[in-house]
């Protein structure tokens, strides 16, 4: 038992165990999502209702699971007129889930809902929409104001992604061994979308960076054998670390030079250093673990005078190797020039500009800005400060960019 209000323990449980429930009714429903899902929320429901009047269980989550199952159980009873649903619900009932305690652990069903929700048969918005609904347990409201699109078209991808799992007879399943290498990276990519993806409102992107490094915590802990599921885990939690340095008390952007490392959460840190530098021993390095530790160099240094720059370029030359994009070759520059100085960097600069991958990216502009500003070439390095600002994305940006072009103007 438990003196926490009935309320609280009820919010704890659907964050913490609403996958597990809704994974259990899946595989229990025979591969009914909709009903698996009407079946967790219903059994959320009656605690709500009857929690706070009859006391807390003993076992809350065994009690949970059952009022699931319960009611699937009383839904097929009213489809028994058809001979098929009987047959079903007889072998339900044969098959009932072993009971829970509050510690008890279902690996593989929360693990096969993942890899579900991530089959390579369906679009990234469709993985990404599924996870946020059947995992993190998100309304569809709530993913669509995400999104920036209506509840209606939310809907409609979740219902079209269910009906392609069930008609394109998608396996509820972990991959098999061999099939893991290939299918592991869409995973962690959905996940760390949803941690990075820009949202409608703080609080939605609060809430669901919160959902991601939960749902890259239970992967971590499930396949303790896969060193990127804890790269993956390592960078968020660094990421993590400085988020409450990263705007200013007016709400405006500050630039990493310009944050104070004081405020830095450092037991976040600790902990994803320690989380990396497990996964790193296992010498099967990945794009996440790269990032990682690409991270853990600047949470790590005590200024950016200080940062082992030579050290960054040499970890963006690995992530070009195994993960080449235009994105690396710009960071790895902006490195170099830390590491060697401007004069450097800027070459590498010049032809990632011209080959015109990033023509679209504010940054790379603003990034040559920087440089061109260091070597003296000022009309050249305003003229591209004017391109980033017109390629700004937000306004806490254009203002940001804006001061680097009027330094003097509030």
């Amino acid at each position: 038992m438990t003196d926490e209000p009935a309320s609280e323990v009820i919010a704890a449980l659907y964050a913490d165990s609403w996958s597990r429930i809704v994974a259990t009714m899946i595989r229990f429903t025979g591969g009914d999502w909709n009903l698996a899902e009407e079946c967790a929320q219903d059994a959320f429901t009656q605690a709500l209702r009857r929690w706070p009047d009859e006391g807390i269980p003993r076992q809350p989550l065994a009690w949970l699971t059952t009022a699931a199952r319960n009611r699937a159980i009383d839904t097929f009873r009213r489809a028994s007129t058809e001979a098929a649903k009987l047959r079903q619900w007889a072998a339900l009932e044969a098959k009932a889930p072993p009971p829970y305690t509050r510690d008890s652990e279902i690996p593989d069903e929360r693990l096969e809902l993942m890899f579900t929700c991530c089959h390579p048969a369906l679009n990234l918005d469709a993985q990404v929409a599924l996870t946020l609904r059947s995992l993190a347990g998100l309304s569809t409201a709530d993913i669509a104001r995400a999104f920036l699109v209506s509840e209606r078209t939310m809907a409609q991808r979740i219902f079209r992604a269910k009906q392609k799992v069930a008609h394109a007879v998608i396996p509820f399943r972990v991959p098999p061994a061999h099939l893991l290498p290939d299918r592991l990276p869409a995973v962690l990519h959905v996940l760390y979308l949803l941690y990075n993806e820009s949202y409608s409102d703080q609080q939605h992107k609060a809430r669901l960076s919160t959902e991601a490094i939960r749902l890259a915590r239970v992967l971590a802990t499930l396949m303790p054998d896969e060193p990127e599921a804890q790269g993956l885990l390592a960078l968020m939690l660094l990421q993590e670390a400085r988020l409450a340095t990263r705007l200013d008390a007016e709400g405006e952007l500050v630039t990493l030079e310009h944050q104070d490392r004081s405020l830095w959460d450092r037991k976040r840190i600790d902990e994803a250093t320690a989380i990396l530098e497990s996964a790193l021993r296992r010498r099967r390095a990945g794009p996440f673990q790269i990032q990682a530790a690409i991270a853990a160099c600047h949470a790590t240094a005590a200024s950016v005078e200080k940062t082992d720059w030579p050290q960054i370029v040499g970890l963006y030359d690995q992530l070009r190797r195994v993960s080449p994009s235009p994105l690396v070759d710009l960071n790895r520059t902006v490195a170099l020039a830390m590491a060697q100085g401007p004069e450097t960097a800027l070459p590498d600069l010049d032809t990632l500009t011209a080959s015109g991958r990033l023509d679209g990216y504010h940054l790379l502009h603003a990034a040559r800005a920087d440089l061109l500003a260091k070597v003296g070439r000022d009309a050249e390095a305003r003229a591209s400060l004017e391109t980033a600002l017109e390629l700004a994305p937000t306004d806490a940006e254009r203002r940001l960019l804006q001061q680097r072009l009027h330094p003097g103007r509030t």
